[in-house]
């Protein structure tokens, strides 16, 4: 079993630190690298429908020799699929595809909250859940309104938020909002421009400071701050150099330091969830 930090929604529910990006990993390589990753201590597997490999992704997690319920996959609603019927059966070909005989977490992809059909698939969602093919569910690139407006809406809380958060977009109140009511936060692009942030300043200094790399800096800012990352890695070694991240303890300076190289522009695109459409 993996020895990760867990993190626990208000329902109990606990995710580890880090878990894997599986943007991109598709066909009989992609279903190697998630099997080699599980069985290098990893337990959380993050994709959606829309990435065109949860074929891959569940062949990965059935080669693996890591028992079943030790692994928590994740997959997500596009927003294509957010009226009542289409997202119902867009649930069930995300788990037929994964080949499980449930998905682990469920996620609304983004709300594109102009079409306004985002309560229909949380309904949709809840629905799932209570007839057992999802087990948790949550959302991802949702602001504070769209999550009261869900649970008012529906009387279910989600577990998860997963949304854009590295050390150039920190985003501060949305971790701090989702603390105050048990809902776990994901960052996905953790390490943001990986390129532009590994050569900060003070983050290759705390990187020396702990004999550590700057990518393991940053996941490890991540966990200090209490945010699952899921971040996508190339190869085994790069896969293991993320999990050893999570023996990195930084202190509250240190996370402040990282925490204010965050940008009015951060964003990674014109990605605002008041008005981004991802279908």
């Amino acid at each position: 079993m993996s020895s990760l930090p867990l993190f626990t929604a208000h329902n109990g529910f606990t995710l580890p630190a880090i878990g894997l990006g599986t943007y991109g990993l598709r066909g009989a390589e992609g279903a190697t690298a998630v099997a080699t990753a599980l069985e290098s201590g990893y337990r959380l597997v993050d994709t959606a429908f829309n990435y065109e490999n949860e074929g891959a992704v569940g062949r990965g997690v059935s080669d693996a020799a890591v028992p079943r319920d030790e692994v928590i996959v994740t997959s997500k609603l596009p927003g294509r699929h957010h009226a009542s019927t289409r997202a119902r059966a867009s649930i069930e070909e995300s788990v037929y595809r994964l080949g499980l005989d449930a998905l682990d977490l469920h996620l609304i992809h983004w709300p594109n909250p102009r079409r306004d059909e985002y309560v229909q698939a949380w309904t949709a969602l809840v629905e799932a859940q209570q007839r057992g093919i999802v087990r948790q569910i949550g959302v991802s690139n949702f602001l504070p309104e769209h999550l009261e407006r869900i649970e008012r809406e529906t009387g279910i809380r989600p577990v998860v938020n997963q949304i854009e958060i590295h050390p150039y977009f920190p985003q501060e109140a949305a971790v701090e909002y989702h603390a105050e009511r048990g809902i776990i936060t994901e960052a996905w692009s953790p390490l943001g421009k990986a390129r532009d942030i590994v050569h900060e300043p003070v983050v290759l200094e705390i990187a020396a400071a702990h004999d550590a790399s700057p990518v393991q800096v940053v996941l490890a800012w991540h966990i200090a701050r209490g945010v699952v990352s899921i971040p996508k890695a190339s190869s085994p070694e790069h896969r293991a150099a993320n999990l050893a991240a999570a023996a990195i303890a930084l202190d509250a300076a240190e996370v402040d330091a990282i925490t204010a190289l965050g940008r009015p522009d951060g964003r990674l695109f014109d990605g605002d969830p008041a008005t981004h459409e991802e279908l």
